[in-house]
């Protein structure tokens, strides 16, 4: 079980997360430091956990069940947003130089997919509502 914050006594732990795979291709015919990217596949996954001790009260065991329902409700259109994200990097063109073209490759791809990452997370976000669930339905009891 995760560590407690303030007066909870269970957690509904939700990873809604994304696996963007990054490829690159060299282009153009005049030097090999030039290359696009695009990426190939990017999939969607739900981890939800619910916490609850043993002699938990109904009203939390159905307060986390709540926080269950939210995460599903956003894992929903997981995929949609991950598409989306994944889109604006289609066809980007990036120039890679230095003295060793493979590795400034693998790095670059790599800071593409964190980017896609980071992005995909800000849009698909359940943590707002998950709050504001928590101050409508006083989650402490």
């Amino acid at each position: 079980m995760p560590p407690l914050t303030g007066s909870e006594t269970a957690e509904c732990e939700s990873n809604i997360v994304s696996d963007a795979n990054v490829l690159a291709m060299t282009g153009g015919t005049d030097a090999p430091r030039h290359r696009h990217h695009h990426s190939g596949q990017n999939d969607a996954a739900a981890h939800i956990d619910i916490w609850v001790p043993a002699d938990v009260t109904p009203h939390v065991r159905e307060h986390e069940e709540g926080h269950r329902q939210i995460s599903e409700f956003y894992y929903q259109s997981a995929d949609k947003v991950a598409a989306r994200v994944a889109a604006n990097y289609i066809g980007k063109q990036v120039e890679i130089s230095g003295d060793d073209l493979p590795a400034e490759t693998n790095k670059a791809l790599r800071q593409i997919a964190s980017d896609i990452t980071s992005e995909y997370s800000k849009e698909l976000n359940p943590g707002p509502t998950a709050i504001h669930y928590d101050d409508l339905t006083d989650h402490t009891v």
